[in-house]
């Protein structure tokens, strides 16, 4: 049970990552970039979108 909740979460959180990344004002280039990281290494890609995402680094 607690695999399926935590698993629900780490998808909720994806999906914001992604969704954020897409209404950023990055270029489309960094966009897909960030999606890929995320989307490819989810638990480390989130982790790194999250501390340097296009929105944290003024881009």
């Amino acid at each position: 049970m607690a695999g399926g909740i935590l698993g629900l979460i780490h998808l909720l959180l994806l999906i914001y990552a992604v969704v954020k990344t897409v209404e950023s004002r990055a270029t489309t280039g960094t966009k897909v970039l960030w999606i890929a990281v995320v989307l490819v290494f989810p638990v480390i890609g989130f982790l790194l979108w999250l501390f340097l995402g296009p929105a944290r680094v003024g881009i």
